[in-house]
C-alpha cells in the first residue's frame, strides 16, 4: 500500500527514513590492513543493525530502527568490495602511504601523523587521509625536504 494511503505517521516516518546514500570518494579506495579489518567489522555491525531492524514489528519503529544501518551497510558494502590493500611501506627514506611521518611548520609547531586511508583517517588520533592536501604535500619526500610555500611551508623532520 501507497505511504498516501496510511495514516500520516507512516508518511512521516517514511520520509525521515529515507536517507541519502552516504558519498563516496572520487578517490582510489587505498587501504592498510588495519584499515580494512575496520572497514568489514563496520561492515558487519550495519549488517546486525539491518538484522535487528528487521525484527521490529511494527513498521515505523522499523522503519527508523532500519535506516541508518541500511545506509550504512549500502556505503560499507561498497568500501569493502572497492578496497585496494596497500602494503607497509618498505623503507622509512621516503614518504609513503602507511608511512608516519613528523613534519615542521613555519611557526614552530611539530606535528606527526601517518598517512592511511580516506575511512581510517581522523587527525585527532594522529591519521591523516593519503588525498589530504599535507599528505599530498609530503608524499615522495625525504627527511630534511621542504615543501610548500609560505605559511604552508613543511619541513619533513623523520619517517617511520
Amino acid at each position: 500500500m501507497s505511504v498516501a494511503f496510511t495514516k500520516e505517521e507512516s508518511a512521516e516516518t517514511a520520509a525521515e527514513t529515507m536517507l541519502p546514500d552516504r558519498p563516496i570518494s572520487e578517490h582510489p579506495n587505498l587501504v592498510t590492513a588495519a584499515g580494512l579489518k575496520a572497514l568489514e567489522a563496520q561492515l558487519a555491525e550495519a549488517r546486525a543493525g539491518v538484522e535487528a531492524a528487521a525484527a521490529i514489528e511494527d513498521v515505523n519503529e522499523r522503519r527508523r530502527a532500519e535506516a541508518i544501518p541500511a545506509r550504512d551497510l549500502r556505503y560499507f558494502d561498497i568500501r569493502v568490495r572497492s578496497a585496494q590493500l596497500m602494503p607497509e611501506p618498505e623503507t622509512n627514506e621516503v614518504v609513503a602511504f602507511g608511512s608516519t611521518v613528523t613534519f615542521r611548520r613555519p611557526d614552530g609547531r611539530v606535528q606527526t601523523y601517518r598517512i592511511v586511508g580516506e575511512d581510517e583517517a581522523d587527525p585527532k588520533q594522529g591519521t591523516i587521509s593519503f588525498a589530504a592536501p599535507v599528505a599530498r604535500l609530503l608524499m615522495g619526500k625525504e627527511v630534511g625536504d621542504v615543501v610548500g610555500k609560505g605559511a604552508q611551508e613543511l619541513e619533513v623532520m623523520e619517517i617511520e
